[in-house]
């Protein structure tokens, strides 16, 4: 079943805030990162824990991150400064998102500094792989794989998740993204 996401503003007319709709793209970010997660379940990939789950759903959001740091100077032409304010308030709040629902499940812990540090990790990575008008390339799309495939280890149910993740979760992550930035920005 297709995630439905809400990904229009009630009053088309207000002028929206970068941290407004940052705020709405962590939203989104972290329910596309959630069913994508839920999806490889579905496929019959297997989790051996909950941390392993929320890691899956950690890098999604870094994924989805880049994506949107990406958008932000090619699609959206933002300035520079007006990237980087964007990019660090979605940041702060997929941390927000991610330390909320790792508490409700783990407990109380610091789960902001670790994401932080593998944001930055991430970034870096990311940062040598190409991305354009058309989405990803291959190299950006094999790089969430085999972040994805070490997670999962490579047990017999979840040798192939790097293929799962490349030719479907990837691409639908990229396109889900892109539409909620687009109609964010209209």
């Amino acid at each position: 079943m297709a995630l439905r996401i809400k990904s229009r503003w009630h009053d088309d007319d207000a002028e929206r805030s970068l941290d407004e709709i940052a705020g709405a793209l962590a939203f989104i970010s972290w329910r596309i990162a959630k069913e994508r997660a839920i999806n490889l379940h579905g496929q019959d990939y297997v989790y051996e824990s909950d941390e392993q789950r929320f890691a899956v759903i950690t890098e999604y959001m870094i994924y989805q991150l880049q994506i949107v740091d990406r958008l932000a100077v090619f699609s959206l032409g933002l300035s520079d400064e007006e990237r980087r304010s964007l990019v660090l308030a979605l940041a702060k709040r997929l941390a927000t998102h991610l330390h909320d629902n790792s508490a409700d499940i783990f407990g109380p812990g610091d789960y902001v500094g670790p994401f932080i540090e593998k944001m930055n990790q991430r970034g870096q990575e990311y940062a040598e792989l190409n991305y354009n008008e058309d989405g990803p390339s291959y190299p950006f799309m094999r790089h969430l794989g085999y972040e994805i495939q070490l997670i999962m280890g490579d047990s017999q149910e979840n040798r192939w998740v790097i293929d799962q993740v490349m030719d479907r979760d990837g691409i639908e992550i990229d396109r889900e993204i892109r539409r909620a930035v687009a109609n964010l920005f209209e």
